[in-house]
């Protein structure tokens, strides 16, 4: 029960966070520009909790968390009521066109900068991530074709660098439904030569629902058992091991994953093991005798003192705010692509979600960690700021549309025209949404 309850309540912090944001860059420029504001408001429906500041704006929380709003006076548009003027006030149409364009401008920014808020909050705390090391590379495979091994580290696709196997997978997700190579550059760990190895594509993945973009090239995520660390004291330096070298086989058994190596050392606690590692080109046989400790269940355990290849990613407070800043500019541009790809055809339109799909990828990831949520929900901020600049009346992109009409013009547009506008915006937008709760649930189902 508890763990059902995470899912809504993950999607209730999630949008919560998200909407309050976005209607705060809407408010903060309103404040600035004059206007008087009415009413703030995350959610719609009926009020839950409601309050007033000094300058007589209502504070708003609404019973339905899916959106928010922020009204000012006279704002000449269906459905937003009109309340009376006081002495002084400045109502939104007195606004010149470059205020009212930068109101709706301020929410999707707000969204922007909370995402490399976000990141650079990441970059600083720090993150370990499993660098991503090719594990088996099938012979059949578009991998092996291009010349690429087992145990070589992807360390860049299309010049992009990679430094975790969600790096690649937001790489490879640049490329689909395009024709022509995806070029990896790779290494061996802990070597500085690159290679490059590229491996043709044709219309890759068009159109398909849930797109496999590592497997259908070969590639097999694993943490394979390569010695990121050799601890000083362990058996493992005192017998002759290295960073960076890969064992190969253990008494003539060949050893695939760090959890086959890890088993095997374990499981030998006082016993020589002749071990096979490859280096520099080469295999060194090493025998090494594990020590014995006591593991958590009470049983006794083989140690070398040895640690997998992981990398921690972090910097600097100063040094992480260009890198948070390049994180949002990245994952823009992929947002963008995909969605422009999604409009041609190249992307099914199967992958667009709603609430439900949000909802389980927001529990999932606060399952998975505070690190991992916190990324999620910079992306789900970058893409509600896209989404919200989509040049669709009802939307700030619809509105910003409004404005550069207005400006080149010379004029505002008709009433009947602006209405007509928010009328087939609304026919869009309902569209999509159908459409994404759709998806959603075929996916439960």
């Amino acid at each position: 029960m508890i763990e059902f309850l995470q899912y809504p309540l993950a999607l209730l912090v999630t949008l919560g966070v998200l909407v309050t944001v976005h209607e705060l860059g809407h408010f903060l420029i309103a404040r600035r520009s004059g206007v008087r504001v009415v009413r703030f408001s995350v959610g719609f429906g009926r009020p839950l909790l409601s309050w007033r500041d000094r300058h007589g704006t209502e504070f708003v929380v609404a019973m339905i968390p899916l959106g928010g709003y922020v009204r000012m006076l006279d704002e000449r548009e269906p459905g937003v009521i009109e309340v009376e003027r006081r002495s002084g006030d400045v109502s939104f149409n007195d606004l010149t066109v470059w205020w009212r364009m930068a109101i709706a401008v301020g929410g999707p920014l707000a969204n922007f900068v909370l995402a490399a808020v976000v990141y650079w909050f990441l970059f600083v705390v720090g993150t370990t991530a499993i660098a991503p090391i090719l594990g088996t590379v099938p012979d059949d495979s578009a991998l092996a074709r291009s010349g690429l091994e087992p145990g070589r580290e992807i360390v860049a696709v299309d010049g992009t660098s990679t430094r975790s196997w969600q790096e690649v997978s937001m790489a490879l997700a640049a490329r689909l439904g395009d024709t022509g190579a995806i070029v990896f550059g790779t290494r061996v760990p802990g070597a500085d030569a690159v290679a490059e190895h590229a491996v043709p594509i044709s219309s890759w993945h068009r159109g398909v629902d849930e797109p496999d973009l590592l497997g259908s090239l070969g590639i097999q995520p694993a943490l394979p058992a390569i010695l990121g660390e050799v601890l000083e004291d362990g058996p493992a330096a005192a017998a002759g091991f290295e960073r960076w070298d890969r064992v190969v086989a253990v008494d003539g058994e060949p050893v695939d994953s760090w959890a086959q190596w890890v088993g095997i050392v374990q499981a030998a606690p006082g016993r020589t093991l002749e071990v096979l590692v490859a280096r520099a080109g080469a295999e060194v046989p090493i025998s090494v005798t594990p020590d014995t400790r006591r593991a958590t269940d009470g049983t006794d355990a083989g140690y070398v003192g040895v640690a997998p290849f992981l990398r921690e990613i972090r910097y600097g407070a100063l040094e992480a705010v260009p890198r948070g800043l390049a994180e949002t500019w990245d994952k823009t541009a992929l947002t963008l692509g995909l969605l422009k790809k999604m409009v041609v055809g190249d992307v099914s339109v199967k992958n667009l979600s709603g609430p439900i799909t949000i909802a389980k990828v927001a529990g999932d990831s606060a399952r998975s960690g505070w690190r991992f949520f916190l990324g999620i929900l910079a992306l789900l901020s970058i893409s509600l700021g896209v989404l919200n600049l989509l040049p669709i009346p009802i939307l700030d992109g619809g509105h910003i549309l409004f404005c550069l009409a207005e400006v080149v013009r010379g004029k505002p547009l008709s009433e009947r025209v602006q209405v007509f506008g928010t009328q087939i915006g609304l026919f869009l937008v309902g569209g999509l949404m159908i459409l994404a709760l759709y998806n959603d649930f075929s996916r439960l189902f």
